[in-house]
């Protein structure tokens, strides 16, 4: 069995709007799981510098960013990126183009951990209820392909707040919904709008929400977080 999680960092920047790697960082290490799916993991404008520096990352965590090889100073694509324990065997990644009124991405790594391989898909989708049904189709079309190979884990920030409808009702026909619980906003939840789902051939045990003082200040999202075993 090892811990997943999702956790929209929002650039780093807190809920007293500074930005500060090291509270992100914080959370991470508090959390203490295995892979983690982060989303709006780079700076809006510009470069697109990543917002917790790989330096950072490296010295005072145990994770590494799955390298994705596309934007110079990003840690991932379009905001979307995977950190792993360093000790976690990484067999293969990929960046997802998806339909999108705003840019908007998703990413893939297949893993294998204690043993066992599983794909993990990462995603952010739109503000828009059209577009996010849209870029669901395209992932799950995705992660179905993918599905005849190895055990499927998507994770990310869905955007979406309706409670079984929009996305989620396409999302449920191909996939297991982990209820985690409510994520947005940080402060006060009132918002399921970061999931955990999975293929056959995973089994959750466990799941919530990291709701700690540090993850209050850190970003506008607290993270979700699953006890997965892949068969």
């Amino acid at each position: 069995m090892f811990k997943v999680a999702s956790y929209n960092i929002h650039k780093a920047v807190g809920t007293d709007r500074r930005r500060n790697p090291g509270r992100i960082v914080d959370v991470l290490n508090e959390m203490d799981a295995d892979i983690i799916a982060l989303q709006e993991a780079d700076r809006r404008f510009g470069a697109r510098a990543a917002a917790i520096p790989e330096k950072l990352l490296e010295m005072h965590t145990d994770y590494r960013a799955i390298p994705l090889d596309v934007q110079i100073d990003s840690m991932g694509w379009h905001g979307n990126a995977i950190l792993v324990r360093k000790s976690v065997a990484v067999l293969e990644n990929d960046i997802m183009h998806i339909p999108c009124l705003e840019p908007r991405g998703a990413i893939m790594a297949h893993f294998e951990l204690q043993g066992k391989q599983l794909a993990v898909f990462g995603m952010h989708l739109d503000l828009s209820g059209l577009w996010r049904r849209r870029q669901a189709a395209a992932i799950i079309k995705l992660a179905q392909e993918k599905q005849k190979d190895v055990p499927v884990l998507l994770m990310g920030d869905l955007n979406e707040w309706s409670a079984a409808g929009g996305c989620l009702k396409d999302f449920t026909k191909a996939f297991q919904m982990v209820h985690c619980g409510r994520s947005f906003h940080s402060r006060g939840p009132i918002a399921t709008l970061d999931r955990i789902m999975h293929s056959d051939g995973i089994q959750s045990f466990e799941a919530g929400v990291h709701d700690s003082p540090s993850a209050r200040k850190a970003s506008d999202h607290l993270p979700v977080w699953a006890k997965i075993a892949v068969d």
